[in-house]
């Protein structure tokens, strides 16, 4: 089994993640309204998706997180599309990723103090394919069978896409998390991480406690780490203090900007004021972080200042 994360984290004080993709294809123009959100663009400009890999991995990300976070057999089908189509799509996104690594990698000046940077294939929870907020709530109404019907065959075919490992984001609660876990065991030959949601200092979005979470995905060898993203910053230090007391794996932090996205009107709003994510990401990374990224809102930028302030 693959495990890229010890290999990074043995070499270096902590793995650059890259920032937001939506959001910031949103930036660049894309219209993403839509329920497929970042994966409408591998239908319609999967050139611009390539575009802003590439442009992290410049900004001085470790790992670029691929656009099938909401990209799902389930989604795609529903807009007519047939299932080869629909995997299709999904290699797709990895290839793209992979190639914006590989231009990158290839340019000399560009390996001085780096290592080769890492893809990882994004699997969404269950509530992004609802595409109603539901990963910011947790409480599904699906049943376990359900969940792992749902996720198995992306996480199968995600295994085997290329990527260098695998990222489920954004669970809102244990139960999905461990379905992920199992399945990983039973269908993946990569290691993943996994990030949770989280509504507080100590609770995911369910109301868990995060260290009951983290203990739990103790003994899956293939959670190569554990953490929160998609969360408020000003949350993130009492969490990874909460989880590192309950674990042994790495932790991961890469919260969004701390505005609060509005899943009814589709758009983020203002949220409270906060330090510039450099200042936070030191102190993430002292609270034991070794995995540090941004997730919505978030930018090159944002990474660039990341990489600057915890590589020292």
């Amino acid at each position: 089994m693959q495990q890229p994360i010890e290999g990074f984290l043995a070499a270096q004080p902590a793995l650059i993640l890259d920032g937001a993709l939506a959001t910031e294809l949103e930036r660049r123009g894309a219209d993403l309204v839509d329920p497929l959100w970042s994966a409408k663009l591998l239908i319609e400009n999967p050139a611009l998706i390539q575009a802003v890999h590439r442009d992290y991995f410049a900004a001085g990300a470790d790992v670029a997180t691929t656009a099938t976070y909401q990209a799902t057999f389930a989604g795609f089908m529903g807009r007519g599309l047939q299932r080869d189509a629909a995997a299709g799509l999904l290699h797709e996104a990895v290839a793209l990723a992979v190639a914006a690594r590989d231009e990158f990698w290839s340019v000399a000046t560009n390996r001085t103090g780096r290592r080769r940077p890492l893809v990882a294939a994004s699997i969404g929870p269950y509530g992004a394919m609802l595409a109603d907020g539901s990963e910011y709530r947790g409480h599904y109404a699906a049943s376990d069978a359900t969940l792992r019907a749902f996720h198995a065959p992306r996480l199968e075919l995600l295994a085997r896409s290329g990527a260098d490992l695998l990222a489920c984001e954004t669970l809102p609660c244990l139960r999905e998390a461990l379905i992920l876990a199992e399945l990983l065991r039973d269908y993946a030959p990569l290691s993943a991480w996994i990030g949770f949601s989280c509504q507080d200092e100590s609770r995911n979005c369910e109301g868990e406690d995060v260290a009951v979470c983290v203990a739990a995905l103790e003994a899956f060898d293939q959670v190569a780490a554990v953490g929160v993203n998609c969360t408020a910053p000003q949350f993130v230090t009492g969490l990874l203090l909460r989880m590192g007391s309950a674990t042994d794996k790495p932790l991961l932090a890469y919260p969004n900007s701390g505005e609060r996205y509005d899943p009814h009107a589709k758009r983020w709003c203002s949220g409270t004021s906060a330090p510039r994510f450099a200042a936070q990401a030191v102190e993430w990374r002292g609270a034991g972080a070794r995995l540090i990224g941004g997730c919505c809102r978030t930018t090159p930028a944002d990474i660039a200042e990341i990489r600057a302030a915890v590589m020292t």
